[in-house]
């Protein structure tokens, strides 16, 4: 029961954030509820795998902060065919990350004040959406507003679920019919041919690398860890890479460790005997898989509602994170200011060279502290 709830709470907790992330990129409705059906099939079956081997509950998910990048990235040179060619690069440097112990230490040593801040400063713009949308649109937001608070303030574990079932219902009562606009609701599934250059590479899929591994693979490995399990990292990291080069090629992006879900399935709330815990993922991933085949449906819905509804609810969606981030970046008072760059050059969207401002954001941080501790 417990791996069937983190795997509803998983996906209607962030799926309009994942779409948001495909179309604010290039991805067309098709080629986004492809991608969206590929991760899903791929995260339940991979975790599944990884279980069954193991006989530990091994937690997959999409990269959240992956999608809170590409929404604040925006278009790009080569459109969503470049996008495919970047994601298909930060798999592949997941698999670098598994295989060669010196580069998987590399990325550990990244200091976690600058992710963290890196990824608050993404995280900003989306979560500033529910304000903007209560100011433009009030009927339509307020509802889906003012049901997360509640339900929050009981049980915060559903609060953004049940805000985007006020929003699909909003949606639902404002918006144009589905009546006509549905003409099947099996899964699209569309191959994007992947192109590749240097300054997508630097400015989309270092960084997507980057978030994925400071934001979800350490602290799920971390999460594993604190309740007793060894997880086995190489396997972890190159299933996960090797899933998410297939995933690309159908319009998704990186697959990667979960901290949320993971938490759910690998604690004593799943069983209270640890070597049974590993069935919460198996119906986890079950479900997850069966979701994937509701890929198409939500495509059409986020298409046909006001934008701003879905940027509302994709912010509240991401506030917890956005807070957890801030919280990282601002722990040590002694690396603050570079903290302070990375998030406000990251959040500024500036670019230079086709380079994206998450890039920018943590050489700007990293510069800044190295800067700072020359006294030291």
């Amino acid at each position: 029961m417990m791996g069937v709830i983190a795997s509803v709470v998983g996906f209607s907790s962030t799926f309009t954030v994942v779409l948001q992330g495909f179309v604010a990129i290039g991805a067309t409705p098709e080629q986004a509820a492809s991608g969206l059906f590929a991760i899903c099939v791929a995260m339940g079956a991979i975790g599944i795998g990884l279980t069954l081997a193991y006989r530990m509950p091994i937690s997959i998910a999409w990269s959240t902060p992956g999608s809170v990048l590409f929404a604040s990235t925006g278009l790009i040179a080569g459109g969503y065919s470049a996008a495919a060619g970047a994601f298909i690069g930060a798999a592949l440097l997941v698999v670098l990350a598994g295989l060669v112990k010196p580069f998987g230490r590399l990325v550990a040593s990244i200091p976690p004040v600058l992710a963290n801040a890196m990824l608050a400063g993404l995280l900003l713009g989306l979560c500033l959406a529910p304000a903007k949308a209560v100011a433009t649109e009030p009927a339509l937001a307020l509802p889906v507003v003012i049901v997360w608070a509640l339900v929050a303030r009981f049980k915060r574990l559903y609060a953004v679920p049940a805000a985007v079932l006020v929003a699909i219902l909003v949606i639902a009562w404002s918006g144009p019919p589905l009546a006509g606009r549905i003409d099947h609701l099996w899964p699209d599934i569309t191959f994007v041919a992947p192109t590749f250059s240097i300054a997508t590479f630097i400015s989309l899929a270092v960084p997507l690398f980057l978030v994925t591994m400071a934001s979800q693979n350490i602290p799920g490995l971390a999460v594993m860890r604190v309740n007793g399990y060894l997880p086995p990292v190489r396997a972890i990291f190159v299933s996960t890479g090797l899933g998410s080069v297939v995933t690309a090629l159908l319009g998704g992006h990186t697959l990667n460790m979960s901290a949320i879900t993971a938490a759910l399935c690998a604690g004593p709330e799943a069983h209270p005997d640890p070597r049974r815990r590993w069935v919460a993922v198996i119906a986890s991933g079950s479900s997850y898989i069966l979701l994937g085949f509701a890929a198409t449906f939500a495509a059409l819905l986020f298409a046909i509602a006001p934008p701003v509804l879905i940027q509302a609810a994709a912010g509240l969606a991401l506030l917890s994170a956005f807070a957890a981030a801030m919280a990282g970046a601002l722990e040590n008072p002694a690396d603050r200011d570079a903290a302070l760059v990375t998030f406000v050059t990251a959040a500024s969207g500036l670019s230079f060279f086709g380079i994206g401002s998450a890039f920018w954001g943590l050489v700007a941080g990293g510069l800044m502290m190295a800067l700072g501790r020359l006294g030291r």
